[in-house]
């Protein structure tokens, strides 16, 4: 049986305290890339949220049911990326059908949450101990799910603070990447407030 209390602090944790984005500085690619309108910021947001929470479903059982059985945890990077392909791929062709604006605006870096270290890194963390203490599956799908939603807030975040920015009356040198950089560490250091809570 798995306590409230512990799923609740996982969850709680990786969306604010420890951030893939902002924390861990996983994913910046698409955080910087699609940062730039709220509406594919959200879109890319809610992909990345489900291909994480899957990710950490799946691995999970591939990690204990395939790789431990047979002594080949070796093989564990391969095996995730592999498995985040695939998600990935389901993904974009549901987007594709069922959101052609939005499959559109997400453009290359639909494809780009293959190669997105944040999921990647999902699947990494819930393979190893947290706190000495293996993951059970369902804190696993929590940390997975957790850190979606947190990835998402941060680049909702951002988005919304760079459509400010965009009529905003931001000296030339500044203007585009380099005020992006600087709402950035500005977040990351907002985001540091909440390290004392859990």
């Amino acid at each position: 049986m798995f306590e409230i209390g512990a799923i609740f602090k996982i969850f709680l944790a990786t969306v604010l305290v420890n951030n893939f984005i902002l924390f861990r500085f996983l994913g910046l690619c698409p955080y910087i890339g699609v940062s730039k309108n709220t509406d594919s910021a959200l879109g890319m947001g809610m992909a990345v949220i489900f291909v994480m929470t899957l990710t950490a479903i799946v691995t999970w059982f591939i990690y204990h049911y395939l790789l431990v059985p047979f002594h080949i945890e070796y093989l564990h990077i391969i095996a995730f990326i592999l498995t985040i392909a695939a998600l990935v791929q389901l993904v974009e062709m549901i987007i594709q059908k069922t959101a052609p604006a939005l499959y559109e605006a997400l453009g290359i870096y639909l494809p780009l949450i293959t190669t997105n270290c944040a999921v990647l890194g999902v699947a990494m963390l819930n393979k190893d101990t947290l706190f000495g203490q293996n993951l059970s599956f369902i804190k696993c799908v929590v940390q997975g799910f957790g850190a979606g939603v947190g990835f998402t807030i941060a680049m909702v975040l951002m988005a919304g603070i760079r459509e400010r920015l965009d009529i905003a009356d931001v000296p030339q040198p500044l203007k585009g990447v380099p005020i992006a950089f600087i709402a950035a560490s500005l977040l990351a250091i907002a985001f540091l407030g909440f390290s004392g809570m859990i």
